[in-house]
């Protein structure tokens, strides 16, 4: 499961940091969610974002609406795939403040900062971000609203937390080249926060993730990423995983959500996106290397997907 996993992650890039260090003293409670300009710092504004909060000491109460109420306390670590705005706080239960208009501006090479409360027990947050410029829809719609991580009970937990501690202070100190550390730990904790999600899964769950657990959509998923410019269709796969073409289809598709060569278009043009952004050749030698014999196609499938020309693409990329 990882490895298709890591397949996402590698070609979907993500870049993040952590841009906000909260003091706060109950009672508190604010809303909001993470905007493009709040990444500026780190990373130009991103296409998508997952935000997070890790509660460093203390504790809180968060929110999304129409979902219940949960609790985070010191050394867990709240995820929110699709970024939805969110009410957290000592107590939910009196006016939030919007988080916006509170956040004092960073210094030079710094970070934002809060410091708020009404002077009771004291919470210690740090919110940050993953962003991507080419969201991977399958992975979003596979993920719930929240993930929650209890960082110090994984097995690099205090590894972890003390690194994430140091560079948060680098940062904070104007030192940004902590920066780096601080996304490939947010990176980590991701990997780490969807891992122990897909193991939570029942046996009956649809969607992406639950793909990759089944042995043999599983294996047609790894086949479609590790040879992505063959002529596939859905009978050479099925075949590959030992199943009937009918009976591979119709399972595909229930699990993933689209049949198998609508997936290998999309993951074509990630890949493609991918090299793009990394300025690997041409537009016709980037289309030839995901599969298509003819610039002109694979300039209409790129389009289609993105809503650009690969041309137009890579110069906002860059």
């Amino acid at each position: 499961m990882l490895d298709a996993f890591s397949d996402v992650l590698r070609v979907i890039r993500l870049s993040g940091g952590v841009f906000l260090e909260a003091e706060f003293t109950a009672p508190w409670c604010l809303n909001g969610r993470i905007s493009a300009d709040d990444c500026k710092p780190f990373v130009a504004a991103p296409r998508h974002i997952i935000s997070s909060h890790f509660v460093a000491s203390g504790h809180m109460q968060l929110r999304i609406d129409g979902e219940a109420t949960i609790d985070v306390r010191a050394g867990e670590l709240i995820l929110l795939p699709r970024n939805d705005i969110h009410c957290f706080g000592s107590d939910l239960g009196i006016a939030p403040t919007s988080a916006s208009d509170i956040i004092q501006p960073p210094q030079v090479g710094g970070i934002s900062r809060i410091k708020c409360g009404g002077g009771g027990e004291a919470t210690h947050l740090l919110c940050g971000f993953l962003g991507s410029e080419t969201p991977f829809s399958p992975l979003l719609s596979s993920l719930p609203s929240l993930l929650k991580l209890d960082v110090r009970a994984t097995a690099l937990g205090a590894w972890i937390e003390s690194s994430f501690r140091f560079a948060v202070s680098e940062i904070a100190a104007g030192r940004v080249g902590s920066t780096t550390v601080i996304t490939k730990l947010s990176e980590l904790l991701f990997v780490e926060a969807v891992s122990q999600y897909v193991a939570s899964l029942p046996a009956e769950r649809r969607g992406w993730l639950a793909g990759l657990r089944d042995p043999h959509i599983g294996r047609a998923l790894a086949l479609l990423h590790a040879r992505p410019t063959e002529g596939w269709t859905a009978e050479a796969l099925a075949q590959e995983v030992g199943m009937s073409r009918s009976v591979f289809a119709e399972r595909f598709t229930a699990l993933v959500g689209q049949p198998p060569m609508q997936y290998l278009t999309l993951w074509r043009m990630h890949v493609a996106a991918q090299q793009l952004r990394e300025g690997r050749g041409n537009v016709a030698q980037i289309g030839f290397s995901v599969g298509y014999e003819s610039e002109a196609a694979f300039s209409r499938a790129f389009k289609r997907q993105f809503g650009t020309s690969p041309g137009t693409w890579r110069k906002q990329s860059a």
